[in-house]
């Protein structure tokens, strides 16, 4: 459940630690200056990527970029709006002056929107979930895959929520656009499969970064939706179902390196054993599972 409301100062690991699968790619983070984003970042830079970023914050942008670079690695960084497509088409087009064309795509950028039940929310507001979390990400995919296609290769990650498989209430704008997007990593990676290129959606748990870290902090009082929400994440941060942001990375540096290409349209969870999964594909081929389907 990833948001850019809060900031997060993450460290690069250094570019000389471990080895580096992403040698030689370009790697392109939406949301990439806070939470999931900041940290994903980082660890691609890491794995050798070079990473382009967008978000809205130049300032936090800039600070990013600044870490990965005193560590070693290489990144730019241009801001926009995921919601303003000329606006994200003239950065994805100056990042890929710089840094070359796009390998990697992490459709990261997310807002949690109103809360509160469905029929009280402002419409405008509702909406701009659906643009951000779902209509960013589908800008950002179109730009990627015009290049994508033609090279016969590329990989995109959805950054979605358990939210878009079951159900949130008091959260229907974020729950609803998750789904969406879950929806469209299945049908994205069955028209791109020809083409080489490899679609995932991961939901990377409930992170102490980003929404967790607003909820966390939150003083509002239960008798607001807002505060109700907040006091469910604090429930469940205290009943130790939390997530471990550097597992999330993790899994999702493993799915950008194309350890599990076989997965393409899947949608894979923070504890998830890709190895395990990769041992029973066939299985999971034949009962189409990890997909959000109706169960009867």
């Amino acid at each position: 459940m990833e948001t850019e409301a809060t900031t997060a100062t993450v460290a690069p690991a250094g570019k000389g630690a471990g080895n580096r699968p992403l040698e030689g790619m370009v790697a392109l983070v939406s949301g990439g200056s806070r939470g999931l984003g900041r940290l994903l970042s980082a660890r691609l830079a890491d794995a050798g990527a070079a990473v382009a970023l967008i978000a809205r914050s130049a300032g936090e942008l800039a600070a990013t970029v600044g870490e990965i670079d005193r560590a070693g690695g290489v990144a730019a960084a241009v801001p926009a709006d995921v919601t303003d497509q000329r606006a994200t088409a003239a950065a994805v087009a100056e990042l890929r002056e710089r840094l070359g064309a796009v390998d990697i795509l992490i459709n990261n950028a997310g807002i949690s929107g109103p809360a509160g039940p469905a029929w009280q929310a402002r419409p405008a507001e509702w909406w701009q979930a659906i643009e951000v979390n779902l209509g960013g990400a589908f800008v950002l995919t179109q730009l990627a895959l015009a290049h994508m296609i033609p090279a016969g290769r590329g990989r995109i990650i959805n950054i979605t929520s358990y939210a878009g498989v079951y159900r949130w209430p008091l959260m229907s704008a974020y729950a609803a656009s998750k789904a969406a997007l879950v929806k469209l990593t299945e049908t994205l990676a069955e028209e791109t499969r020809p083409h080489g290129v490899s679609v995932f959606s991961v939901d990377p748990g409930l992170l102490p970064i980003g929404l967790g870290e607003v909820a966390l902090r939150s003083r509002a009082g239960q008798q607001t939706p807002e505060g109700r929400v907040h006091g469910w994440i604090r429930d469940q941060f205290a009943a130790g179902r939390g997530a471990d942001p550097e597992e999330a990375a993790r899994l999702i540096l493993a799915l950008a390196s194309g350890h599990a290409d076989r997965l393409s349209g899947r949608h894979l969870g923070v504890t998830e054993n890709l190895d395990a999964l990769l041992t029973r594909i066939d299985q999971i081929e034949r009962d189409d599972s990890h997909t959000l389907r109706w169960r009867t």
